[in-house]
C-alpha cells in the first residue's frame, strides 16, 4: 500500500506502557481498530497498530515501576481521536463499554470539554483515558458559529 511520506514535526509514534497486555490488547486494541488502525506488530510483549504513517505502541515492560496507569501524574493524561460524527462518538461510547472501557463524566456527557464541543470521555480498567471527539458536531439550538 502506497502511503504519503510523513509531514515534517508529525507524530513518529506514540508507546504506552502497560500492566497487562492482553487487557491492553482487549480494550486499547479494540478501540484503535474501531478507529481504522490496523495491527502493525506483533511480539511477545507487545503490539503495535497503525493509521497512515503514525503508530501506536501497546508494551507490557519489565521495567514497569507500577501496575496501574496515573492520568493526574506528571506524563500522559489522556489520548484524543477524531471520530466521523456525533451518532460514531456513541456508538463508540456504546460498544466500548463492552470492550473494557467505562463513560467518565456521564452527567456532563457528551458536553464534559464545554458547550461547543461533543466528546466522549473514557476510562478503562487500568487507568488510561481516551476521548473521542465528534469532527462533525451537531449544532447547539441558536449557534451560528462555524465548528472547527
Amino acid at each position: 500500500m502506497n502511503r504519503p511520506p510523513p509531514t515534517h514535526g508529525t507524530l513518529h509514534h506514540i508507546e504506552l506502557w502497560v500492566p497487562d497486555l492482553d487487557r491492553a490488547v482487549a480494550s486499547l486494541g479494540w478501540l484503535l481498530e474501531a478507529l481504522g488502525h490496523t495491527l502493525f506488530q506483533s511480539w511477545h510483549n507487545g503490539r503495535s497498530w497503525r493509521l497512515g504513517t503514525t503508530y501506536l505502541v501497546l508494551e507490557q515492560s519489565p521495567a514497569l515501576a507500577a501496575d496501574r496507569h496515573d492520568r493526574c501524574r506528571p506524563g500522559l493524561n489522556h489520548l484524543a481521536f477524531h471520530v466521523e460524527d456525533a451518532m460514531a462518538v456513541e456508538q463508540l461510547a456504546t460498544d466500548a463499554t463492552r470492550h473494557g472501557w467505562c463513560l467518565m463524566f456521564p452527567d456532563r456527557h457528551p458536553h464534559a470539554g464545554g458547550a461547543q464541543h461533543y466528546a466522549a470521555y473514557l476510562e478503562n480498567g487500568d487507568g488510561f483515558e481516551i476521548e473521542l471527539v465528534a469532527i462533525d458536531p451537531p449544532r447547539q439550538h441558536g449557534d451560528a458559529s462555524p465548528h472547527v
